[in-house]
């Protein structure tokens, strides 16, 4: 079954939560919407346009995943939310801890979108200095020892990085399905830690994922779109978009005429009517991916787009049953 993920918000670049300059006699400071109201919204966005999920990215900038994902899981009903962070922001104790009380609070719709390669400067100013192979060894070891004390009693564990004595859950925390596991990469170290913990293998597009060798695992594909009714409307937003972002009309870039591929996205996306990037979709999902994590800006307004005309169209032709 091929699931569709919405990309949410962990950091409210619209100024909607910021403060404004209030006439005197207000004597209630508080702002009327803030930055988890925007949050919320777009959550609700993606509950009514019937994704099965969201992600809420790791940005090293923006609000905390895990706690904005107990904001959105909250809230709704049915959506689940896969919360972006690095091995290094917490003991894997304390993450699996919480993500069982979460679990528990939700009906078990928390995942993890475990980022291990950071820049090096992000890194080193959220207080990690681990570098190239470390970071996968210290990734390993937190989704072992994760898994452990959440799967068993008197769990122990001695490692490079973590140890645990006779740790382990018990009731209530006890019992609950683990987290679905999304990583990513395409080094032969990311693949090997995708083949032993993950759930789904985010790949970005133009990489090479039916070469990646990965069993047992769903192929995931993270991906931005624009879409329109017709491709001559997508492509005058697509020239605006760049236009906004600094671009100019002399460096606009053309998409890539095998793949449909475009690169005036932060990264490679789809643009087009909804007719022709459902038809870019299905080509990934016959090539095996069996999870996309779409990315669209405004996030409610595009949300509700996406779910009203896009994935009707994905869900009639690959059978999704919601």
């Amino acid at each position: 079954m091929t699931t569709f993920l919405i990309t949410l918000p962990t950091r409210d670049n619209g100024g909607r939560g910021a403060r404004a300059e209030l006439p005197g006699f207000v004597t209630d400071p508080r702002a009327p919407f803030g930055p988890f109201d925007h949050l919320l919204n777009a959550g609700r966005a993606a509950e009514l346009a019937a994704f099965d999920g969201a992600l809420l990215p790791f940005d090293p900038w923006g609000e905390e995943s895990l706690v904005a994902a107990g904001s959105l899981l909250r809230q709704s009903r049915w959506l689940r939310v896969a919360a972006g962070f690095h091995p290094g922001v917490a003991t894997p104790v304390y993450a699996a801890k919480v993500s069982a009380s979460l679990q528990r609070f939700s009906g078990d719709r928390l995942d993890w979108r475990v980022v291990v390669d950071l820049d090096p400067e992000v890194a080193r100013a959220q207080g990690d200095f681990l570098e190239g192979a470390d970071r996968y060894a210290r990734a390993e070891e937190f989704l072992t020892v994760a898994r452990g004390v959440w799967t068993q009693e008197d769990y122990s564990y001695e490692g490079r990085f973590y140890q645990v004595l006779a740790g382990g859950f018990l009731s209530p925390l006890a019992g609950r399905p683990f987290p679905r596991v999304y990583l990513s990469g395409t080094s032969p170290r990311a693949l090997e830690l995708s083949a032993r913990h993950a759930d789904v293998h985010l790949f970005d597009p133009g990489d090479d994922y039916e070469g990646s060798g990965l069993r047992d695992v769903t192929y995931g594909l993270r991906l931005p779109v624009l879409v329109r009714d017709d491709d001559e409307e997508a492509w005058r937003a697509a020239r605006r978009l760049w236009l906004r972002g600094g671009g100019t009309e002399d460096t606009l870039p053309e998409p890539d005429p095998d793949t449909g591929l475009w690169n005036g996205f932060p990264g490679l996306g789809l643009v087009g009517s909804y007719e022709s990037v459902a038809a870019r979709i299905r080509d990934h999902v016959d090539r095996g991916i069996g999870a996309f994590v779409l990315e669209a800006t405004p996030y409610v307004e595009e949300t509700y787009r996406l779910g009203e005309r896009l994935l009707p169209l994905l869900v009639k032709e690959n059978a999704h049953v919601r």
